[in-house]
């Protein structure tokens, strides 16, 4: 696979969606020291950034407070988009349809089902032992004895396996299951998210394009794995940083460095035109303040 110095085209993006964890993020799940000065020069570029993930819109602009409305957001794998502190799609799934995957996860010894409400998330009470996992990704935690009867407005259920299950869950159980009825997709081996039909990340990011009137083709899209595909393969620009899954070849044209040496960042200065920052000595990636840390 070429690297990103073969995009001749590079200079054209006019959007940005790049991936979190694994992505943007190092393996600490910290942000990259050096990323307000390039999200500083996109913007003065007038190139869009756009996080793209499957947390919630409340923990995904918590990451990016101060800056978040002059952002946007392609939140829960696209069920939902935010421009510059609006949303401007949202994607909700029929009541009966949810509690469906909600019924078959809660009899899953392996599964911690979280119903997405926006801004507020239910959980069983039984599965109060991982709120420290859970609360990584989720702000507004509700504990409850059942699901049923629950009848709120979601865009999305995922699906925690802390025994690091997901992805045979996913082949075996989730997908033959209810990929006729929903989006089910793997995001690494701890979490399933399921979303309506035709949402995902490539779908989120052509309501911006529409929304903006900018061309797909112009825009960029940067992943490591499962739930990215989708983005990748609907872009003009696609690229995988280098500690992406192996099979994640097949769906990118182009590498850029791995999240821990900045790659996202390598790719901000090419895309704005200038490479002075690779010349700098010493590490381009180091931990931010504790302010940046997830959870925070």
């Amino acid at each position: 696979m070429q690297t990103y110095e073969s995009d001749a085209n590079i200079g054209n993006i006019k959007i940005l969606a790049v991936d979190m964890d694994k992505t943007l993020l190092t393996d600490e799940r910290v942000l990259p020291q050096g990323l307000d000065e390039r999200l500083d020069k996109l913007a003065e570029a007038g190139i869009v950034f756009c996080p793209a993930s499957g947390r919630p819109a409340p923990k995904l602009e918590e990451m990016f407070e101060g800056i978040k409305n002059r952002l946007a957001f392609c939140p829960d794998n696209g069920a939902c988009m935010i421009y510059r502190g609006n949303y401007i799609y949202k994607s909700n799934i029929d009541v009966a349809l949810y509690q469906q995957v909600l019924s078959r996860a809660s009899e899953d010894p392996r599964a911690v089902p979280v119903l997405c409400c926006f801004d507020e998330f239910y959980v069983l009470a039984r599965d109060h032992q991982y709120h420290d996992e859970i609360s990584v990704y989720y702000n507004t935690i509700n504990y409850v004895d059942s699901f049923e009867g629950i009848d709120f407005e979601s865009n999305k259920i995922s699906v925690f396996f802390p025994g690091y299950d997901a992805e045979p869950a996913f082949r075996e159980t989730y997908s033959p299951e209810f990929s006729d009825k929903l989006y089910v997709t793997n995001a690494g081996r701890e979490w399933i998210d399921f979303m309506n039909l035709g949402v995902d990340k490539g779908a989120g990011v052509a309501h911006l394009c529409e929304h903006l009137g900018i061309d797909i083709a112009d825009a960029a899209a940067v992943g490591d794995t499962y739930n990215d595909i989708p983005m990748l393969e609907r872009v003009g620009h696609s690229f995988i940083v280098d500690n992406a899954e192996e099979h994640m070849n097949a769906h990118a044209k182009w590498r850029i460095p791995s999240n821990n040496d900045g790659g996202v960042l390598t790719l901000i200065d090419a895309s704005c035109g200038s490479l002075t920052w690779l010349a700098r000595p010493g590490p381009r990636v180091t931990c931010l303040p504790p302010r940046w840390r997830l959870g925070v």
